[in-house]
């Protein structure tokens, strides 16, 4: 049934006919009369179901991560961080030289498409941490570190209005797409105040030893106010950012 918006403007459904709202005015469409069956069994939509099967890969391999760095997301991402996941996935996925199209799937596909993936679309990571680092996973010794070179905050690191200091997490996964489980550990800095003296070497490190599994690592950044004494996260601004900074696949 159709709702009435305005004198001549409606949403819903009159017949054979979707009326709805868009971003360029109101549109009007026929019902499609497919049924979903015919998706399942027809020979002709045999890519379909193909292109189906590796997008809910790409799905529960969205959710595994999404669940994995749920902390630091929580803190630093836009509201479409989802489907811009499944959206590289599917790259990954794409990328397996082994398996059948329909079969493909993230752990024979390339997970360092996802390197610099940033979940905070509105602020990239390199444009709130402007001190340069690095990234690195060693298997052999099980250890993933980001390091930073001394530097000075009031230049090197861009700021919210009203904030007084940072705080930079290095978060280390391990990720079992096949088992849907991981090992996540992170480490944080101190709170570092945004001024002009200089701030020392960090290296933020995180042990996940004998893992033969693809290995993640992500750096985020977020700010604070310290006010008498205690520390008022800043949820304003969009400043907070989060990105992966390497990642091993394993193979």
């Amino acid at each position: 049934m159709a709702t009435q918006d305005s004198v001549i403007k409606l949403d819903g459904r009159v017949g054979e006919l979707s009326l709805f709202k868009t971003k360029n005015g109101y549109s009007a469409r026929t019902k499609k009369g497919m049924k979903g069956s015919r998706i399942f069994e027809d020979p002709r939509f045999e890519r379909t179901r193909e292109n189906l099967q590796e997008f809910r890969r790409a799905g529960k391999a969205s959710k595994i991560i999404r669940s994995a760095f749920r902390g630091e997301i929580a803190k630093a991402a836009d509201g479409r961080v989802t489907s811009r996941l499944i959206s590289e996935l599917m790259k990954v996925i794409r990328a397996d030289g082994t398996n059948v199209r329909g079969e493909r799937n993230v752990i024979d596909g390339e997970s360092e498409f996802l390197l610099g993936f940033e979940f905070n679309k509105e602020r990239a990571l390199r444009q709130s941490m402007l001190a340069p680092f690095s990234a690195s996973i060693d298997r052999a010794t099980g250890s993933l570190t980001v390091d930073v070179p001394a530097f000075a905050p009031n230049t090197m690191v861009s700021r919210p209005p009203g904030s007084t200091h940072f705080q930079l997490t290095a978060t280390a996964c391990e990720i079992d797409f096949e088992a849907e489980a991981f090992v996540s550990k992170s480490v944080e800095s101190v709170k570092v105040a945004l001024d002009a003296q200089q701030q020392e070497a960090m290296a933020l490190t995180s042990a996940i030893p004998n893992s033969t599994k693809p290995l993640f690592l992500t750096l985020g950044i977020q700010y604070y106010q310290l006010v008498n004494g205690q520390y008022y996260s800043m949820r304003s601004g969009g400043f907070n950012a989060l990105a992966f900074v390497d990642i091993d696949g394993g193979k």
